[in-house]
């Protein structure tokens, strides 16, 4: 249907046409996995908060504090990603963390993570 337009060149629609055209290819790449959205909005909306707070950041400290508010602002996104009650996962998290030997066995904190069994099941 687009390759049958003919808006006037330099116009807003011309310009608009112009550049469907050319990222046509890459506009459909969507298309190859059905588990791909049509739509970054879930994306843009989880980053928000970040991206909003962003300036206040710019005056960090140190960056051992930058890197601890990077640490948290994941941990409290992807709880939310994961349908989590964030309160309740930082609290469970705080709670059972401190007995998880996860420098000498990382493969513990799988169980720490949001998509765990337990932690859906007591954090929700």
């Amino acid at each position: 249907w687009i390759h049958s337009l003919q808006p006037l060149n330099g116009s807003r629609l011309g310009k608009a046409v112009t550049y469907a055209k050319n990222q046509k290819k890459y506009m459909e790449t969507y298309l190859l996995d059905g588990r791909c959205s049509i739509s970054n909005n879930l994306a843009e909306n989880s980053i928000r908060p970040f991206t909003v707070g962003r300036k206040n950041w710019e005056f960090s400290a140190s960056t051992k504090g930058a890197s601890a508010s990077a640490t948290v602002y994941s941990l409290v996104e992807t709880a939310k990603a994961n349908g989590l009650n964030v309160y309740k996962y930082l609290q469970y998290l705080l709670q059972y963390m401190p007995d998880v030997d996860y420098k000498n066995n990382p493969e513990e904190l799988e169980e720490l993570m949001p998509w765990a069994p337990e932690i859906q099941n007591n954090c929700k």
